[in-house]
């Protein structure tokens, strides 16, 4: 059984079901995901939910509610040979004491960040799962003193990333112009985050189309959601295609999200941005103790990009930051250069078969596979 509670997390569960489907093709898999699971014959229970930030979980309480409901009553009557959770912590940390009350093996797949708030929940979930899988190295060190078998294995994102193409070809493969450079603007997966950030990303596409009115302006999406506002010509939308789109693209401009790590692993420049609800961000500076945003920022552990984060995330800042990539070579390279260095951090390890062969020692199968 599989429980990932959003986006980002539903990805994981997809790839880590194909590689337990490698390993043991007959495996039944249970889960709360989304299309991607399911198209990964993954039996779901309940979908994965959009909210973040304090008032987007209000308003989706009750489906997180009828979602545990259901997990649980699964947990007891199906009782899978092990659960893993990804991410989602306090849903998932509530589910893994069902889970440890009946007996049933946890792999904790993504910590939470507790490196940035709430530290206490590393012992809260060292006291009930029986190993975690992490995919940064310095989480290893925050489960050092929990007693917690922890494992590094790199993170899945990284599987996902396979463009050995040029980016003229690239652009030839989306229906795009193969000889006009690419900027491409990234709002975010959820649609909370999309309705969020259209109006801001649609003013800095006019702002980069009347400066450099021969640059190409691509919005990425997700299947199932969509801009709600008015797109100029000069903006093209493409679905299901991001890792394609950043890649050949000159500069990015993208939501802070995990989508920042799969952009530096791609090597191209980027300007952070974000904003949430003015209560979510006020509990944030509350609570949240990190210097950094990005995972970018955050791995380096310094600025390689910038952060534009609530009031100052305007289609000024943002655009004067693309510009500032777009025509300043030596800030250009070195930030190019510094990426670099991100890859070096996340090494080369597959998350996904990795965590399959933990999985399967948990719980006590045999691979079929080599």
């Amino acid at each position: 059984m599989i429980s990932a509670g959003e986006a980002s997390g539903e990805l994981y569960g997809a790839l880590l079901s194909r590689e337990i489907r490698k390993k043991w093709p007959d495996a039944e898999i249970i889960g709360i995901g989304g299309n991607r699971m399911k198209n990964e014959r993954v039996q779901l229970i309940a979908s994965i939910t959009s909210a973040i930030g304090i008032t987007e979980t209000i308003r989706h309480w009750r489906e997180i509610i009828n979602s545990f409901k259901k997990a649980k009553e699964t947990l007891i009557r199906q009782r899978p040979d092990i659960l893993i959770l990804i991410d989602y912590p306090d849903f998932n940390i509530a589910l893994a004491k069902k889970a440890k009350t009946a007996g049933i093996p946890i792999l904790y797949y993504v910590s939470p960040q507790v490196w940035a708030w709430r530290q206490g929940r590393a012992k809260k979930i060292a006291s009930l799962v029986n190993k975690i899988a992490v995919l940064f190295p310095f989480e290893v060190d925050i489960y050092k003193n929990t007693g917690l078998p922890c494992e590094f294995v790199g993170h899945p994102i990284a599987e996902i990333i396979n463009i050995n193409q040029t980016k003229e070809e690239l652009k030839e493969k989306l229906g795009i112009d193969t000889l006009k450079k690419v900027i491409a603007l990234l709002p975010g997966s959820r649609p909370a985050e999309i309705k969020k950030h259209q109006h801001l990303i649609i003013k800095v596409a006019e702002k980069i189309h009347n400066e450099f009115p021969d640059m190409q302006i691509i919005i990425p999406l997700v299947s199932g959601t969509n801009i709600d506002w008015d797109i100029p010509d000069y903006i093209k939308v493409i679905y299901d295609r991001t890792t394609e789109v950043i890649a050949c693209s000159e500069a990015v401009a993208v939501a802070s999200g995990t989508v920042t790590l799969e952009t530096a692993l791609l090597g191209i420049p980027m300007v952070v941005f974000y904003k949430v609800s003015p209560l979510t961000f006020f509990f944030a500076k509350l609570l949240v103790k990190v210097k950094f945003v990005s995972l970018v920022n955050i791995l380096f552990g310094g600025e390689v990009v910038v952060e534009l984060i609530q009031k100052n995330a305007t289609a000024e800042n943002i655009f004067t930051e693309l510009k500032r990539i777009l025509t300043d070579d030596k800030y250009r390279y070195d930030m190019i250069y510094k990426l670099q260095k991100i890859k070096d951090i996340m090494g080369r390890k597959t998350a996904s078969n990795h965590v399959a062969s933990m999985i399967g020692k948990l719980a006590g199968w045999n691979s079929t596979s080599a």
